[in-house]
């Protein structure tokens, strides 16, 4: 299959699930922004109003963070089912195995497009006002998209061959939402060393750090490390395409015969 006729197909199915999706809802596609202020409203309720923890600007920083792991747990999630949600298709069509989990993937993509807006809006409401450092987010954001790309890759291929990994990741995202900086900075750790650490080999941890560094105090991230990030990433992406693509016929067989 061709790269347009793969990214043809990739967005009619993402936009048919979002189609599909938001018709059983009263509030359709308002959701996509409903659903993410409230697990930022939860979350501030926890810790700013019950718990007190007394940061300044803790809405923004809150935000800033939630909302970009929203987007990489609920896409590294519903991408790693991919294909076994599409069981139905798998049994009647031979896709490349890649387009189902892409396909989700860019459904994630298009809703937090619109969470994004949101956010910018805020921070404008907030009195922080664009500079020529916010175009840093624009590496940012694609290394993130390139993390999702590769996990959601490694997961569906996992999914497939043991099921038992479809209750492993949610855990694993669980673990990650209170490893990654979200509710607390990781700069607040006492010890520097164990900061520096959490930063160097959680990239979850790193991107959400760099994503707040630029919106919040205009600050860049670490060049040399989003680099290094963004390059482990795509040969990832790479190795784990090749593989769904080369073994379609095998992990179809595993996902029919569960």
């Amino acid at each position: 299959m061709t790269l347009p006729r793969f990214l043809f197909l990739a967005n009619t199915i993402a936009w048919s699930t979002l189609k599909a999706d938001s018709s059983r809802y009263f509030f359709g596609y308002l959701w996509w922004i409903i659903e993410p202020l409230l697990y930022v409203l939860v979350f501030y309720l926890v810790f700013e109003v019950l718990l007190s923890i007394g940061k300044d600007d803790f809405l923004v920083f809150l935000m800033c963070g939630k909302l970009l792991f929203i987007w990489f747990s609920k896409s590294v999630s519903l991408a790693s089912n991919s294909l076994v949600i599409n069981v139905g298709l798998l049994g009647r069509l031979d896709l490349p195995k890649p387009l189902f989990p892409f396909a989700s993937i860019l459904e994630g993509l298009y809703k937090q497009a619109a969470v994004f807006l949101l956010l910018f809006v805020f921070l404008l409401l907030n009195d922080i006002s664009p500079t020529i450092k916010w175009l840093w987010l624009i590496p940012i954001l694609l290394t993130t998209l390139f993390l999702i790309l590769a996990l959601s890759f490694i997961g569906a291929t996992l999914v497939c061959v043991f099921r038992d990994t479809m209750l492993l990741i949610p855990l694993g995202m669980i673990f990650l939402m209170f490893a990654s900086g979200i509710f607390w900075d990781i700069r607040d750790i006492p010890d520097p060393t164990a900061s520096a650490m959490l930063l160097k080999f959680n990239p979850v941890a790193f991107l959400i750090d760099a994503f707040r560094g630029v919106l919040m105090y205009d600050e860049p991230p670490n060049l040399l490390h989003l680099v290094i990030l963004l390059v482990c990433e795509t040969v990832t992406v790479g190795i784990s395409a090749l593989f769904l693509t080369t073994n379609s016929k095998y992990l179809a067989m595993r996902v029919l015969s569960s």
